[in-house]
């Protein structure tokens, strides 16, 4: 079974509750001086980030970067 794996997916805009609920629990969220909003959290396998994007997609949500944070 594989770890789950940090991310960082900044997203354009400030997000709503409602953009956000399925992340609210797994990730801090930070609205960042640029006017974007910056999501930081484990994923817990490819499934889990597909639907995590599949989501955004289907909200109309741009995601601008989406970086993988290597384990120190």
């Amino acid at each position: 079974m594989n770890e789950p794996t940090r991310y960082e997916i900044e997203i354009r805009g400030r997000a709503t509750e409602r953009v956000l609920r399925p992340v609210c629990d797994d990730f801090s969220i930070e609205a960042t001086d640029h006017g974007t909003t910056l999501l930081v959290g484990e994923v817990r396998d490819p499934s889990h980030l597909n639907g995590l994007l599949a989501h955004f997609t289907s909200m109309n949500v741009e995601v601008i970067e989406l970086r993988r944070i290597p384990r120190a």
